[in-house]
Order: structure tokens, then C-alpha cells, then sequence
């Protein structure tokens, strides 16, 4: 106890947990409406573009502080935004083709830049590659603190602007005919996105931050049918994806810790995906299962139903040697749900011959009815 104890009050420990909740937290809000609006990738853009701006940042100030760092990842990953809306506009190319166009050239700007600043010889640029994968363990509690009013701003304006981006996410058409204007918004969300990629720069850095504002919103989503709880267990799940991966690497030194909280965040998105109610892919492949069941048993009654009409006995015999023989494979369990349904009962005529079924009146009426229905349908 006085292990786990002094493990989570350990100073270094406590500020990357509380940096990781405060990723997750702001990551989940603001990347649900990304995945909403179809821009997954948007977000791996902006995380990519931050680089230049990072640099940027240390080559104007001349050192490695957390205010100008992020300063500079924001103004340059919405230009990086304002560009990928302005090519999508005024060009005939396509969302995902501006987006990577823009992707590529502001990371290879910055890998320019960081190859440029690495040949200075400037003591103060010492980790300014952890931008890439990011360093957990340079947080100061000044950068938790940043962090916090960043994240606090954040869902703050999604509070406030939660109606028009509501129906922006859904229907932008229906929202510019309310008089919305929803290129504003557009502009506002993309920068929104922008300001959460800029908190997990140091945590996660830009290569893998994407995944943290795709991953909570998609696995949130295989779970609930409205946006509020949608964008509140996203939070959830960026949270606990931070917090899991941040004490999984203070556990095991050695491991960082940007990889482990994607890791995290990937397990929920993959439990989400199988296990979740009615869009998890177990359900849907019982699911499946059930209806191909249910179809068969429909096939198999209204087939005896037709055995029976031919030779005009509602009762008649029907052995099951020939139903199997019809359909080139043993229908045991069928027959099986079908006598528990109470649609057939097993007879003994000519037991030499194998087993007989017949129609009970229950059985006759309900393949009457399945009947009827196709009927209805076709």
C-alpha cells in the first residue's frame, strides 16, 4: 500500500496523469465532431502541420518554452486548416486529396526546419525532436496548468456553440438554410481541432496524435445514438485511454508514454467494435446467425406445407430423411425448433422407413401466414 501510495503522489507521475487526462478529455470532445463531419483525416493534417509551427515557435523565441510552443503549433496548424477548406473550394480536388496535399508539404516544411535548427548548435534545442513521439516526462506542472485552461476553453465554446454544431455535424445544407453561417462554424470547429492537437504535442507528438482524437469519438459511438452522450463517453474514453497509458509507462520505465495511451485508446476502440450493443460486431454476427436460423425454419415449414397441399392432408406423414435429402444436409436443430414452437410433431408412421413429422394446425397457420406475407411483399 505505501508503494501504490507514494507511486501516485510521485511528482513526476502526477503531472503526466493529469496532462494524459486532460489529452483524452479535450481529445474525445472535439474529435467527436471531426468524426462526425467525415474529417477523420483532417486530424492527422493538423497534427502533422503543428510541426513547422513548432519550430517556427523555437527559432522566433530562441528556446523551448510551452506558451510559444503551442502559440505557434496553433497559428500554423489552421492555416494548415484554412488551407485544406480554401483547396476544397476553389479546386476541383476532393477532401482527402487536399488534406494530404497539405499534410505532406507542412511535415516536410518541418522536418526542414527541425534539420535546420538541429545544425545550429543551440544548447536550447535539446528535445525538440520528442515533438515527433512525443515526451511525457519534460511535463512541468506550468504545462498541466496551460494545458488545463486550454482544455477548459475548449469545451467551453462547445458549450456555448453546441446548438450550431449540432446541426452543422449533421446537416450543414439545413443549417446555412437557418441562416447559420456555416463556414464560420466550419472555420471554427477546424481551429477547435487545431487547439486540441496542440495539448497532446507533448505527450503524444504529432505522428500519433491523430489517433487520439479519431480513436475515443469512434468508440464512443458504437455505444450510444445521441451526440451529447456521444461527445460526453468519448471524454470518457480519451480519458481513461490517457490515464491507463500514462501509469502503464510509469510501471514499466523504458516505454514511452504516447504510444502507450494510443495503445489504450485502440484496446477501447476494438472492445467497442466487438462488444457494443447493437452495432458491435459480435451482436451483429449472432445476429446473423439468428436470422439465417429463423429463415431456414421459414423455408423448412412452408416446404412441408407445399408436401402436405399436394397430397390434400393437412396431416400428412412427412419423413425427414426426405426434407434433409431436399436441402443436401441434416436439419436436426430445425426440426428441433420447429417441434418446440409447437409447429410439428414427430409420428410413427412406418418407422422402417425413418422418422415422420406432421403439421400440427398451429405449424399449417403459420406457414399460411409466412405465405401470405410473401405475397404481400412481392
Amino acid at each position: 500500500m505505501d508503494a501504490l501510495i507514494s507511486f501516485l503522489t510521485d511528482f513526476n507521475v502526477r503531472n503526466v496523469v493529469f496532462g494524459a487526462a486532460l489529452l483524452g478529455i479535450s481529445s474525445g470532445v472535439l474529435g467527436s465532431f471531426a468524426v462526425l463531419r467525415r474529417q477523420s483525416l483532417l486530424g492527422d493534417t493538423l497534427a502533422h502541420a503543428s510541426l513547422p509551427g513548432v519550430c517556427l515557435a523555437f527559432l522566433i523565441v530562441g528556446a523551448r518554452q510551452a506558451l510559444p510552443t503551442m502559440l505557434g503549433a496553433l497559428v500554423v496548424g489552421s492555416i494548415a486548416a484554412f488551407t485544406v477548406l480554401l483547396i476544397i473550394r476553389r479546386s476541383r480536388l476532393k477532401t482527402d486529396a487536399a488534406q494530404g496535399v497539405v499534410l505532406s508539404t507542412f511535415f516536410a516544411l518541418g522536418i526542414v526546419l527541425l534539420t535546420y535548427i538541429g545544425n545550429q548548435n543551440n544548447a536550447g534545442q535539446a528535445g525538440l525532436e520528442s515533438f515527433l513521439l512525443g515526451q511525457a516526462a519534460s511535463i512541468m506542472p506550468s504545462d498541466v496548468q496551460l494545458m488545463f485552461y486550454i482544455t477548459l476553453i475548449a469545451c467551453g465554446l462547445v458549450l456555448v456553440m453546441w446548438k450550431a454544431f449540432k446541426v452543422i455535424s449533421f446537416d450543414p445544407g439545413f443549417a446555412a438554410s437557418l441562416g447559420i453561417p456555416v463556414l464560420t462554424f466550419e472555420l471554427l470547429m477546424t481551429a477547435m481541432v487545431a487547439l486540441a492537437i496542440v495539448i497532446g504535442l507533448q505527450l503524444v507528438g504529432v505522428v500519433l496524435m491523430a489517433s487520439m482524437l479519431i480513436a475515443p469519438a469512434v468508440a464512443a459511438r458504437q455505444w450510444v445514438k445521441s451526440l451529447e452522450l456521444m461527445v460526453l463517453l468519448a471524454a470518457l474514453f480519451g480519458m481513461l485511454a490517457g490515464v491507463g497509458g500514462a501509469i502503464l509507462s510509469a510501471l514499466r520505465s523504458g516505454f514511452a508514454t504516447g504510444p502507450l495511451i494510443v495503445i489504450c485508446a485502440s484496446i477501447i476502440v476494438m472492445v467497442s467494435l466487438f462488444f457494443a450493443p447493437e452495432r458491435g460486431l459480435l451482436w451483429a454476427a449472432i445476429a446473423r446467425r439468428r436470422n439465417n436460423i429463423n429463415l431456414r425454419t421459414q423455408q423448412v415449414l412452408t416446404d412441408m406445407y407445399h408436401i402436405a397441399e399436394e397430397h390434400n392432408d393437412a396431416n400428412y406423414p412427412i419423413e425427414i430423411g426426405m426434407v434433409n435429402s431436399l436441402y443436401g444436409m441434416r436439419l436436426d436443430s430445425v426440426m428441433a425448433g420447429l417441434e418446440k414452437q409447437g409447429w410439428l410433431r414427430y409420428d410413427k408412421h412406418m418407422p422402417e422407413e425413418g422418422r415422420h413429422v406432421v403439421l400440427t394446425t398451429n405449424g399449417y397457420q403459420e406457414a399460411e401466414r409466412i405465405l401470405r406475407d410473401m405475397v404481400k411483399r412481392d
